[in-house]
Order: structure tokens, then sequence, then C-alpha cells
């Protein structure tokens, strides 16, 4: 078996002509050798789905390009850690492109070599003989559908691509062998088509033992997404950016007048994957178990604000659970870089039985920006700098929580310890604020125990140069939602795996409310009513409630207008979806990332060792993302080999 997995791999990267072309490699009698079988034919499947970016591992995520995390290893220059983030300082290079997915450079899938794997496999899977016709409509199907997704993956980065749909004999011509990029429209078109042509012959819903493979409701659910991204300003009529930005024949390569109709296209799409997963049992997730005993107590005095914080706390880790559409499961068990051993913290001494102090597994280096710490709403579900009721003026000041005795205690019971020092930014803030970051004064569910996190120097969960003086969270805020509460240090085996979510419920109930916006030219009450599962399930008040009232809010009726509406959605994805690598792309297609990412990371004074040494901010790191940026270069080396491509602009 392992003989023929190396086979696999040496015949699908044989050849060097470029790495973009599906040119058949010569020894064509060998890769029709490895399509004799149903065995065989199973690891060809393996290998093209072995070509999904590795969105878990840490230093070649994309989920870590935007302005949610900052790590402690991104304080120095070195490309090879952290790329996502030195994206986002400027260190993009034409020679060597960081996360390029064109030729698979700067830790990158190489995904023209994945969509000529996909090719491969499609050429040769109807001559196995110990396979029925339906397994191999079925696979097919599946590889259809990466082909297309990683055509997505290529527009969503670069734009125009080189469609390659057929294998290209060695002996080809030039003209056949380097070919153009094609538009933008035409790029979309073939990858909806593509979607359109696997969705009969995939399995409506994967079983237990099918979970990671693409089905019919992952389909539709990414269709619906790639014609979001079709529909939005980046790509439908930007005129602004790339009105010079043409072919050789002088077209241009981007449409450059707005087309209204493709948000209806976006809207049907998203409508039928919400009704298909819907009646397929896929639902917001809410946490249905006993909860781990050390919530026991907060549980009992303060049932459904806990009820709350688990759903939300849970609703990554708990593995394959009814909100997952579609996780990335390729996960290396054996390997370290994954998000969730670098976002979680080490065991302090004194608690539980686990293994104290050690780096593996919990490096206790992946924070978030103090810039998250503000995104999140107050408990009236309103941005702090909206809530009439939240004192802006203060919100640094330090103060200590009620003590346990205090009946005002009982609402913070399980999200706050009692009687423990913070500031007020930490306090009055919504469920997920509390789920999803590490902060003083709260708890930090991991290693089996519950962790009294304060983040100072010399803390739990801070600095401590004794202990790991290189490894820290350098804003002093960290991230919870990759760390399943039951994972612990010393080995792989102590952690807890689950899969990575490329798309789940939520985001397409946000994607909707977003949608009908924008083709309505206003939102209507079936906007407010997506939006609002989301927010519900997150404990927050209705949107309309709250934007309406004047009590609470000083942009009155903002949810009203297009625009602010379209604001309201955006953060409300920001903060649904926070650290799972979407904001970077809405801010991305909706032409917002320049604007959004050229502002410095603050974060707190980490080695402070006292609430008034602490809570100062410092600036962590300054970031660079102008207009270019918005599209990777290709690598130079493929300009070099095919004359035929134009370079994005201003590389």
């Amino acid at each position: 078996m392992k003989k023929l997995i190396g086979l696999i791999v040496v015949v699908f990267t044989i050849f060097s002509c470029s790495d973009y072309l599906d040119v058949v490699p010569d020894n064509t009698l060998t890769l029709q050798d490895l399509f004799k079988q149903k065995e065989e034919a199973w690891d060809a499947l393996a290998k093209v789905y072995s070509y999904l970016p590795n969105i878990d591992q840490t230093h070649s995520s994309e989920w870590i390009a935007g302005d949610e995390w900052l790590g402690r290893l991104d304080l120095n220059s070195e490309t090879g850690n952290l790329r996502g983030i030195r994206l986002m300082r400027g260190l993009q290079t034409v020679s060597d492109p960081l996360l390029g997915f064109w030729s698979g450079t700067g830790g990158a899938q190489p995904l023209y070599a994945g969509i000529r794997s996909a090719n491969i496999f499609l050429e040769n899977i109807n001559n196995v003989p110990d396979m029925t016709d339906e397994e191999k409509k079925n696979w097919s199907a599946q590889v259809k559908f990466l082909k297309a997704y990683y055509s997505f993956i290529l527009v969503q980065h670069y734009g125009p691509i080189v469609i390659a749909d057929e294998l290209i004999p060695p002996d080809a011509s030039k003209d056949v062998l380097f070919q153009n990029r094609s538009s933008v429209d035409e790029c979309f078109d073939y990858i909806v088509n593509l979607i359109d042509e696997s969705i009969p012959d995939l399995k409506e819903k994967s079983s237990s033992e099918e979970f990671g493979q693409v089905n019919q409701l992952a389909a539709k659910a990414i269709k619906a997404r790639v014609l979001l991204f079709r529909a939005s300003p980046f790509f439908n009529g930007n005129n602004e950016y790339f009105g010079d930005f043409v072919d050789k024949n002088g077209s241009p390569f981007f449409p450059l007048n707005k087309d209204n109709e493709k948000w209806k296209a976006a809207l049907d799409a998203v409508n039928e994957a919400i009704s298909s997963c819907e009646s397929s049992g896929v639902q917001l997730y809410t946490y249905d178990k006993e909860p781990f005993p050390f919530d026991a107590s907060a549980y009992n005095s303060n049932n459904e604000a806990m009820q709350t914080l688990y759903d939300l706390r849970m609703v990554i880790t708990d593995p394959w659970n009814e909100e997952l559409i579609w996780g990335y499961s390729n996960i290396n068990i054996y390997g370290q870089g994954e998000l969730a051993h670098s976002s979680n913290i080490r065991l302090p001494e004194g608690y539980g039985g686990g293994v104290t102090n050690t780096p593996s597994y919990s490096w206790q280096w992946m924070g978030a920006t103090y810039r998250m710490a503000e995104r999140y709403y107050t408990k009236n579900g309103l941005p702090i700098d909206e809530d009439k009721t939240y004192n802006l003026e203060r919100k640094w000041d330090i103060v200590i929580t009620p003590g346990v005795e205090d009946s005002t205690y009982k609402s913070l019971d399980g999200y706050m310890q009692p009687g423990s020092e913070t500031i007020n930014l930490y306090l009055n803030r919504e469920p997920r604020f509390y789920a999803n970051l590490g902060i003083t004064g709260g708890y930090w569910r991991s290693h089996g125990v519950r962790i009294n996190t304060m983040m100072y120097g010399g803390s739990d969960g801070g600095y401590n140069s004794s202990q790991h003086s290189t490894d820290f969270i350098a804003t002093g805020i960290g991230v919870k939602k990759f760390v399943h509460p039951e994972s612990k240090s010393g080995a792989w085996q102590r952690t807890i795996k689950f899969p990575y979510p490329i798309i789940r419920m939520a985001d397409l109930y946000l994607m909707k409310a977003e949608i009908l916006n924008e083709y309505n030219g206003g939102p209507s009450q079936e906007a407010y009513d997506a939006i609002n599962k989301v927010r519900r399930r997150a404990g927050i008040p209705d949107v309309e409630a709250v934007w309406s009232n004047n009590d609470l809010v000083n942009t009155l009726n903002k949810h009203t207008t297009q625009e602010g509406f379209r604001d309201i959605v955006l953060q409300e994805r920001g903060i649904e979806l926070a650290f799972e690598g979407q904001r970077f792309w809405d801010m991305i297609r909706t032409k917002r990332a320049v604007s959004e990412f050229s502002s410095a990371v603050w974060g707190w004074t980490h080695t402070g060792e006292t609430g008034s040494s602490f809570f100062n901010l410092e600036l962590k790191q300054q970031r660079k993302f102008s207009i270019t940026e918005n599209l990777w270069p290709i690598d130079l080396n493929e300009i070099n080999t095919n004359s035929n491509l134009v370079q994005n602009p201003g590389w």
C-alpha cells in the first residue's frame, strides 16, 4: 500500500514543464496500472483530497491573515513562520510568494497540481474493474467538486486564472501548452457549472464512515459561497481597482459594470443550500451533553447563561456536530502545528493531575489582537461605541468583580471569576466574548480543568520567563475557540481532535442576510430573520429590537438602511466566524481590506505583573495592506515559463 501511494505521488509530480499545466506524463502505462483495482483508485481519490489547504496548521494557515490574530513568532521577519500574518506586513514577494497556491510556494498547497491529479483521476476511474457504476459516479463527482473548489480558491487569490479542465499531451504545441488566463466571469461560470455537474452524483449526506468527504450539502453550501463572491463588489463591477487590468488582446479580466442579478443567483443558491441542510438535520449547534464536572455548580446556579456559553464554546471543538456542513480533517495527529496547540495555554501549577508547564501541544503564543476585544458586542448585542449604556470613557478602568456571596455575581457565574481584578471592557459583554477569548478575570477550559486566567506576567496564562520565556501571548488576550476543554499537553494522544470548519450553518444564515440586503437594495424581515437565528443562539437580542431602541443605541434605526445593515451583517460575521478565516475574505470581497488591514496591531503590556502595569496598550506591530495585496502575485518562475501569462497589477 505505501509503495503504491508513493508511485501515485511520483506519477502526479514527475514532470516540470510548468506547475499549473495538465500535461499527461510520458509513463502512461504506469499510470493506468495504478487504476487496476478499487484499492488503488481509493488511494488516488485520497491524493486529490490531500491538496486541500492546510487551514489547521499555524504557519501555513490563511486563517491567521487579517486583523484577528497575533503570534509571538511574528514579532520577527522570518517568512517561514506565520505566513498568514506576514502577508499583512507587506512581506509578500514575486520571487517566492507566501501561501502561493498557484505554484505551491511559501507553505501553500500547489492547487494546479491538485487539479492535475483530479484530471488524471477522472481520465482513469472508469477503467477500474472491481467498482460499481454508482461508486465510480460518486467518486468522480467528489473529484469534480474538488477541482471546482481548488479553482475557486485560485480565483479568490489571483482573480483570473488558467482554466485547467483537461489533460494536455506532452507533445502538444506551445499554443496549447502555454495557456492564457480566462476572465473572472469565465472562471466563475466554469466553477459553478462544474459544481452543478457534480451534485446529482454526490451522496445527499455522508455517513459517519465518510465524514470529511464531499456530499450534496457541502457542494450546495460552497456553491452559495462561490456565488456570493461573484456578486460582491471586488468581483462585480470593480472598475476602481481593475479598470486597466486587461489581457493581451485588451479585454478586461474583471467585469467593470455591476450586475445586480448576480446577487439573485447567490440568493437562489443560498436558499437551496439552507433548505437542503435543514431538511437533512443540519442546524445551529446546541450542547446536549452533561457539563464538564468543573462547571457543574455554575450550571446549577446560572443555567441559561451557561447553556449559551457551552453552545458557543463547543460549536467548533465538538467533533462532527450538527452545525458542520463540511470540515477539514486532513490533520496530522503527530504534528504540533495546529492552531489548537499554538493557541492553548499551558497547564499552570496546582491544577488537576495533568502535565504542567510543558510546551508539547500547548505552545501558548497565538493570541487575539486588542481590536478583537473591542469588536465583540455588549450584552445588548450592540457594538461598544453604539451602546448608550456602555461607558467608553471608563472602559480601561480596573475593577473588581462581585464576590461569590454577592447577589450580583450570579449572572457572572461560569463567565468571570468572583472577586477578581479585571477591567470594565471585559464586563457586560455578549456570551461569544467569554466563549472565545482568554481574558483577565475569566476562565480557560482546557487540560480537563477550569483555569482562572489572569494573563499578567507570572500568573495563570501569562508571560513567565522562568518557565516559558519564548512562548507567550504577546497581546495578553488569548483565543480559546479551537481548544477542546479536555485537550492536554505532553503527547498527541492527550489532545482531542476535531475537524476545522470549512463551512458551517451559521455562515449560510449570515450569507443569506447579506445577499437579501444587497439584492433588494435594503433589508427586509426575511433578512432580519436570517441574522437573528445566529444572534439568538448567541444569547443576544434580535437586530431590529435593539437598533430601534432609542434608549440603547446611538445610531437609531441603522438596521433599516442598506449601508447600515451591511455594516451590521459584516460585524456579525466578524464575531460569529471570528478566527475561522472568513473576515479576511469578507473584507477583500467588499473592498474594505485596505482600510481595515492597514492599521497597527495593539495589545496589553504582556510582561506587566499587576493590573496597572499590564493594562497599558502597546504598539505590537505595524501593518501594511495596499490595493496590490488584494491579489496574490503569480510566481515569477511561472511568468518566465509562460509568456502568455499577464502578471497581476502592482507586482
